[in-house]
């Protein structure tokens, strides 16, 4: 595992997934190497005072830059986080973590809500670019279809590679959405997963989810050291 280290970086591209979360690019400063999953510390200057924050991780370790997604919350972090410009500094302290991808999986299934799909962003990107021999199953939940994040990008990634796919559902559909409704139940389970033999699992999202779902994969008869998890508490 890669060795956390403190560095200077720069702000160099703000992305708007949706009215609820940005997303932040800094410049990766060399030296700075992660696996796939991970989080980092981010330091920032507001006026006089110093706020810092873990944030995992979306950016691929294939990729150039260092990105993490925040959502909007109005807690005094994000806020600072959002009010970023390109060029300006921060300080970032990484990485840690063992939520990765086990590239011995040969079949996954990724679950997830809301801001808790940051790192099977970085996972999924991770296995397309470097041509991973994994099927990668995606379920993930969100509040209303403006608010999925990096659903183009997954939308991309089952074009290019023939072993993602990604199934989403949304609680609060609008007037003409033609995809899943409602949360990650065992019947959606279920339907996208028939067969979980054999199959690691990775559930990331708020604390309720993570919960819900680990107690529905133990009923469907998947053992707990087959379920990795990350919790999203959220501030």
């Amino acid at each position: 595992m890669d060795i956390a280290q403190e560095y200077r970086t720069r702000v160099t591209d703000m992305v708007h997934r949706s009215p609820r979360a940005v997303s932040v690019r800094f410049e990766r400063p060399p030296g700075f190497s992660y696996l796939a999953g991970q989080f980092m510390f981010i330091e920032l200057k507001r006026g006089t005072e110093t706020l810092t924050r873990h944030l995992t991780i979306s950016s691929s370790p294939t990729e150039p830059f260092l990105e993490v997604t925040k959502g909007l919350t109005g807690h005094p972090f994000a806020d600072a986080l959002a009010a970023l410009v390109p060029g300006d500094e921060a300080t970032v302290r990484g990485p840690y973590g063992i939520f990765t991808l086990d590239a011995r999986d040969e079949d996954v299934v990724f679950i997830s809500g809301g801001i808790g799909v940051t790192p099977l962003r970085s996972m999924a990107r991770y296995a397309t670019d470097t041509r991973l021999l994994t099927r990668i199953t995606l379920l993930y939940s969100a509040r209303t279809e403006e608010e999925i994040l990096f659903g183009k990008e997954f939308d991309e990634l089952q074009r290019t590679n023939p072993l993602f796919s990604a199934h989403v559902t949304v609680t609060q559909p609008a007037p003409g959405w033609t995809g899943h409704v409602g949360r990650i139940d065992r019947a959606f389970v279920e339907k996208v997963v028939p067969d979980v033999r054999g199959r690691g699992f990775y559930v990331s999202g708020p604390p309720a989810l993570v919960d819900a779902v680990t107690a529905i994969l133990r009923e469907m008869g998947v053992a707990d050291d087959r379920v990795r998890h990350e919790y999203f508490p959220g501030y």
